[in-house]
């Protein structure tokens, strides 16, 4: 054998034992249109015994389990309807969106119309102090000081309320002030309102603030008007709401065995005494079932 051909044979022995060597078995990569699939429990769905809802004199009624988004009872819950006090919901939402809690700000003037705190001019407030006064007593003094501090003022608030519904897809909404105060053009309806309260809901600040029922804001107290709080087992908020031409309205999160859901009364004659009734109903006509995993699509 020639030295050349021992040479050759010696040099593949070598590059064989010391070459990385690939499997022939790989995972061929995801094609881009290729999507792929895994498992995820969707939320428990409530499904009724078929128990009739009370009776109420509440002329709008929207009910909704927060988790599934399953609409458990409704009376014409899309109609445009005065929204009093409930409004404070969207202008507390924009005041989040915007200003710094810490931010001082100082009172110019007095507001005497609706329900006040009685702020005057020359007090120093922080942002935090005015939303609890704002969603606590529902005072019409903490949100014409919040909205004209806005960069633009009241109107460009008012602008920034409407700009905001239109991004949460309230769609029979609009409004001309930041209280709540009965005005032509100014409207919602329960359907949206719910949808508003679970918005407004998913920020921390605004949660714990609708749950409290009293704060002592500088040298004022401040209580909350709603009558549920404390009083109904699982209620946690969070929006009163009464005008002559509204009636009494009311925007309830409850949560009860870890099943929460939202109910709006407007027009009511009774407002507290119906959502109670309306709650008991709710959690003693549902049953929240868990239906078992479902096929999604993480990409879509």
């Amino acid at each position: 054998m020639s030295p050349w051909l021992v040479a050759s044979l010696i040099l593949m022995v070598v590059l064989l034992l010391f070459s990385p060597i690939k499997t022939i078995f790989q995972s061929p990569p995801t094609p881009a249109n290729i999507q792929v699939l895994t498992l995820n429990a969707p939320a428990p769905l409530p499904t009724s015994q078929g128990h009739s809802p009370p009776s109420v004199s509440a002329k709008n009624v929207f009910i909704t389990d927060l988790a599934s988004k399953t609409v458990l009872w409704q009376k014409d819950a899309d109609t445009k309807v005065l929204p009093a006090s409930t409004t404070k919901m969207m202008t507390a939402l924009i005041v989040l969106d915007h200003f710094s809690l810490s931010n001082e700000i100082v009172v110019t003037t007095k507001y005497p119309e609706g329900t006040v705190v009685g702020f005057k001019p020359g007090e120093k407030l922080t942002v935090e102090q005015l939303l609890y006064a704002l969603l606590v007593q529902s005072a019409n003094d903490a949100a014409e000081i919040l909205a004209e501090n806005y960069p633009g003022g009241k109107v460009a608030f008012v602008e920034a309320m409407n700009t905001k519904a239109s991004q949460i897809h309230l769609t029979n909404t609009h409004f001309v002030n930041p209280t709540g105060i009965d005005e032509d053009g100014h409207y919602s309806s329960a359907a949206d309102l719910a949808r508003l309260a679970d918005v407004a809901l998913r920020n921390a600040e605004f949660s714990k603030i609708v749950a409290v029922e009293n704060a002592v804001i500088s040298s004022h107290v401040v209580s909350n008007v709603n009558q549920l709080l404390g009083k109904i087992p699982g209620v946690i908020g969070i929006k009163t709401g009464y005008t002559e031409g509204a009636g009494q309205a009311l925007v309830t999160l409850v949560n009860r065995d870890s099943h929460p859901v939202i109910l709006v009364v407007l027009g009511s004659a009774d407002r507290f005494g119906e959502t109670a009734a309306l709650i008991d109903w709710v959690y003693s006509n549902f049953r929240w079932e868990q239906l078992g995993p479902t096929l999604q699509n993480p990409g879509q």
